[in-house]
C-alpha cells in the first residue's frame, strides 16, 4: 500500500533527478532543440511567431528527454531518437495550444496563453501545423512501426480530451472515469515517448514493453501530482492560476472523492465552484479545506506514488546502468514535486 507521503529516503534520491537527467541528455537535447526551432519555421509570419512564443516559454521538456533517455538505455541507438523527441515535443505543444482554447485558459507557463494574444483560431491552426510537422519528422526516420506508435497516441490523446470535455461538471463522474481521462490525455504521450525512444535504441520486444509500461505509469503519476498542485502550488511556479482546474469544471480525483464523501453542505460548496470561472479565492479556500478534511489530496498523492512504484518495477528487469538508476529516480521525483 502506498504511504501517505513520500518517505524521506525517497525524497533524497529524487532530489536533483531532473537536473541530472538534463545533464545526461544534454548532447542529444541540444540537437532536439535545434530541430524544434528549425521545424517551427514557416513563411507565414504568424506561425513561427506563435509557435516559438509557446516553445520558448520554458517547460521541462520532460517528454522528449525521456525519448532520448530511453534510447540511451540500450546499446545500438540509430539516431532516430532526435526526430522522435522533437516530434513528441511538437505533439505536446499542439495539445497545449488546443487545450487552452477548449478550457478558455488565460495563462500558460507563467505567461498569457497564446490564445489571449493571437486568438483562438490562430492557436488551433498553429497547433495543427505543429502536429503536421511532428508527423513529417516521424516519416523522415523511415520507421513505420514507430510512426504507428505516435499516430495511435495522437488519436488516443484526442479521445481523452473529448471524454474529459464530456465529463466536465459531471457530478456523477467516478474515479474510473478520471483514470480513463489521465491515461488517455497525459499518460499516452509519456508511454509513446518512452516506447519510440526504446525502439530507436535498438531494444528487443521485452525492453520496448518495459519502457512502454514505464512511460504509462510515470505519466499517470505526473498527472495525479499536477492535479494536487492545482490546489497546493503557487501561480508563479505552476505557470497557471491556482484553482484553474476547478473553475474550468475538470473532474479531477480530489474533486470526485470530495463529492462522493462530503456532507450535503460540503458537496454544495464544491459543486457551486465547479465550472464557475468567477469562483472567488475565499470559496476556493473553502473547497481546499473540504479536501483536507476528507484527505482527498493525500490519497491522490498516494495513488501517484503507486504509479511511480509501478514505473520503477517496469524497468527493474533491464540491465543495470546509470541511466536506469536515473529513470528510477525520475519516477520518485515526479511525486516528490508535491512535497
Amino acid at each position: 500500500m502506498a504511504a501517505s507521503a513520500v518517505p524521506l529516503s525517497t525524497q533524497s534520491a529524487a532530489t536533483g533527478a531532473l537536473d541530472r537527467l538534463l545533464s545526461e541528455t544534454a548532447a542529444d537535447m541540444a540537437k532536439v532543440n535545434a530541430l524544434i526551432l528549425e521545424r517551427a519555421d514557416s513563411h507565414v509570419e504568424m506561425v513561427p511567431e506563435l509557435a516559438r512564443y509557446l516553445i520558448e516559454a520554458g517547460g521541462k521538456r520532460l517528454r522528449p528527454m525521456l525519448t532520448v533517455a530511453a534510447a540511451a538505455l540500450f546499446e545500438t541507438p540509430n539516431g532516430a531518437q532526435i526526430r522522435f523527441a522533437a516530434a513528441v515535443e511538437f505533439m505536446h505543444n499542439a495539445t497545449l495550444l488546443h487545450d487552452d482554447v477548449v478550457d478558455e485558459s488565460d495563462m500558460r507557463r507563467g505567461r498569457p496563453a497564446a490564445r489571449v494574444i493571437w486568438g483562438n483560431q490562430a492557436s488551433v491552426l498553429v497547433g495543427d501545423f505543429l502536429l503536421g510537422q511532428a508527423f513529417m519528422m516521424m516519416v523522415e526516420t523511415g520507421d513505420i512501426e514507430a510512426l504507428g506508435v505516435l499516430a495511435k497516441a495522437a488519436a488516443i490523446i484526442a479521445e481523452g480530451e473529448v471524454f474529459q470535455l464530456a465529463k466536465a461538471r459531471d457530478l456523477s463522474a467516478t474515479p474510473d472515469d478520471y483514470a480513463q481521462v489521465i491515461r488517455a490525455k497525459t499518460a499516452t504521450l509519456f508511454e509513446a515517448a518512452c516506447e519510440v525512444g526504446a525502439m530507436a535504441g535498438g531494444a528487443d520486444a521485452e525492453g520496448r514493453e518495459a519502457l512502454r509500461l514505464y512511460g504509462r505509469e510515470l505519466g499517470c503519476a505526473f498527472q495525479l501530482v499536477d492535479d494536487v498542485l492545482d490546489y497546493r502550488g503557487e501561480s508563479g511556479t505552476l505557470g497557471k492560476n491556482i484553482g484553474d482546474d476547478l473553475r474550468e469544471g475538470k473532474m479531477t480525483l480530489p474533486v470526485i472523492l470530495a463529492l462522493a464523501e462530503g456532507n450535503p453542505a460540503e458537496r454544495e460548496i464544491v459543486a457551486s465552484a465547479l465550472g464557475n470561472p468567477e469562483t472567488p479565492d475565499g470559496v476556493l479556500a473553502q473547497v481546499v479545506a473540504i479536501f483536507n478534511r476528507h484527505g482527498t489530496l493525500t490519497r491522490t498523492l498516494a495513488q501517484a506514488q503507486d504509479h511511480a512504484d509501478a514505473a520503477k518495477a517496469a524497468i527493474s528487469g533491464l540491465r543495470e546502468s546509470e541511466m536506469k538508476a536515473l529513470l528510477t529516480d525520475i519516477a520518485d521525483f515526479t511525486v516528490a514535486r508535491a512535497y
